[in-house]
């Protein structure tokens, strides 16, 4: 399941990037919970939360049933 993850990850990346942050996959629990951390800009925008949950959570569960949610460390 992680390098399906690092899949999903990787498509989100580019649009994270053009504003200049990032994501970077820190862990992934057996129970389903993706522990990732935005950086660059993303690391401090006030709209990171919409991201996390809105963009990166959101496709995660899309693809990968077995994600039951993400956070952010």
């Amino acid at each position: 399941m992680e390098d399906r993850v690092r899949e999903v990850l990787e498509g989100i990346r580019p649009a994270l990037q053009a504003d200049g942050g990032d994501v970077e996959l820190v862990e992934l629990t057996e129970e389903g919970i993706v522990r990732v951390r935005l950086v660059g800009a993303c690391g401090s925008c006030p709209m990171a939360t919409y991201t996390l949950k809105g963009t990166v959570e959101r496709l995660l569960k899309e693809e990968i049933p077995e994600v039951v949610a993400v956070e952010a460390v």
